[in-house]
């Protein structure tokens, strides 16, 4: 296969590693032909703290990938989580320079720039400049200005940053595992690519994507990302809580929240009995399904209580037709659409990945949204380099990925 009809996207979650590979098309369709998944034992609420851990984590899914689709990786899109996450609104306005007023793309890029200059604390980095609209002459709703004439040029972005330290250790793991990165992607804009229909992304929705250390959120309106957050909190609160009320091991925990969990409690019938291996080996015990709901409904109630309060300090002024999207692996609790409904006073649907061809049945589901978003925007890429890199993270992105062009030549 032609290298450069291929790309990788890796998840870098706190309970697992999750890496996709992908053939672009050439009608932009993806063709899904490897997928690798390992355990992750270096990451504490989306953080980094064993870049040791991390990177065999890394080459041991990227592995996996090569082997199904007989390809060898040498570089992927990797995602970016964790609660130093941040994202601000700002502004960026020049004058058009171009003959007879035509807005070129470097007046595009230009006007980027522009939008980059905001008060920046030194330990802190820029990962994205998402540009939401244009505006031409005070005619705003402009999505593409180029080959448009104007006098002045305007752009509403939203810049999304992230802690400097965080970043080189994702880039030193990634590195370690022998592999190089071909961007930074935030998680949550990757999974709302994945799970968003096109109608839910104009209209407005919102992706909240529940991992195991951390709740991701990203508001999506008029197709572009309006507000994005990390919440330090995710499924595996949940199964601490199992561990600790039913005095059981932490892996048992698991496997009893992923057959036996549902919410609300009141729903459950009280006739229903789950076995649980209690630590130290002694005889397993009965515990009614209900005092399991018992235990979880309010950690889940503390996640959607959360993501309501993100999502009212965005001040955002319009509406939310397409209601709220639930993916990740903590989206797969029963009950749990109906109880995030009753929260957040909006429609609640599980999403998942769809599309693409080959094996694409194999990561049709929540836990992989991420992973499958990120070869998404990877393939996005492929098709427009420049304008892409220009668009949406400035000349920074767009000459690292000059450089890596020039050492493949050589």
């Amino acid at each position: 296969m032609p290298k450069d009809n291929i790309v990788a996207g890796i998840d870098i979650g706190t309970t697992k590693v999750v890496a996709v590979v992908a053939e672009v098309m050439p009608e932009g369709r993806l063709n899904i032909i490897g997928l690798g998944e390992t355990p992750s034992g270096g990451l504490r609420k989306g953080i980094i703290v064993d870049i040791e851990n991390t990177a065999r984590a890394i080459a041991g899914a990227v592995e996996q990938a090569e082997r199904m689709s007989g390809c060898q990786v040498h570089s992927a899109f990797v995602g970016l989580t964790g609660p130093h996450i941040d994202s601000i609104n700002n502004r960026g306005v020049v004058a058009v320079t171009g003959e007879d007023g035509e807005i070129s793309l470097e007046d595009v890029e230009r006007v980027l720039q522009a939008a980059r200059v905001i008060p920046l604390a030194a330990e802190r980095r820029i990962i994205h400049v998402l540009p939401r609209q244009y505006i031409v002459d005070g005619y705003d709703g402009v999505m593409d200005p180029v080959g448009m004439c104007g006098s002045r040029l305007e752009v509403e972005t939203q810049i999304v940053t992230a802690a400097g330290a965080a970043v080189q250790n994702i880039m030193k793991s990634v590195q370690r595992a022998g592999l190089a990165v071909d961007e930074l992607v935030l998680n949550p804009l990757a999974s709302a690519g994945a799970v968003l229909q096109q109608a839910e992304r104009e209209l407005g929705s919102v992706v909240v994507d529940i991992g195991g250390g951390t709740t991701e959120i990203a508001l999506i309106s008029q197709g572009s990302l309006w507000f994005a957050s990390v919440l330090p909190i995710g499924s595996e609160h949940i199964t601490s809580d199992l561990a600790v009320g039913l005095r059981t091991p932490i892996v048992q925990a698991e496997v009893i929240k992923k057959e036996y969990g549902c919410v609300p409690a009141d729903a459950v019938p009280d006739n229903e009995a789950v076995e649980v291996p209690p630590v130290g080996g002694r005889e397993k015990r009965r515990v009614s399904r209900k005092a399991l709901a018992a235990i979880i409904e309010p950690r889940v109630e503390e996640i959607f209580t959360l993501v309501r309060r993100e999502l009212s300090s965005a001040h955002f002024q319009g509406l939310l037709p397409g209601g709220v999207v639930l993916t990740g692996g903590g989206a797969l609790l029963e009950g749990i659409t109906g109880m995030a409904a009753e929260i957040l006073a909006m429609p609640v649907r599980l999403g998942w990945p769809e599309g693409g061809s080959g094996l694409a049945d194999m990561v049709a589901a929540p836990p992989y949204a991420t992973a499958v978003g990120l070869v998404n925007y990877g393939a996005r890429r492929l098709a427009h380099p420049q304008a892409a890199a220009t668009r949406e993270t400035g000349w920074e992105n767009f000459w690292s990925r000059l450089k890596s062009w020039w050492r493949e030549l050589f």
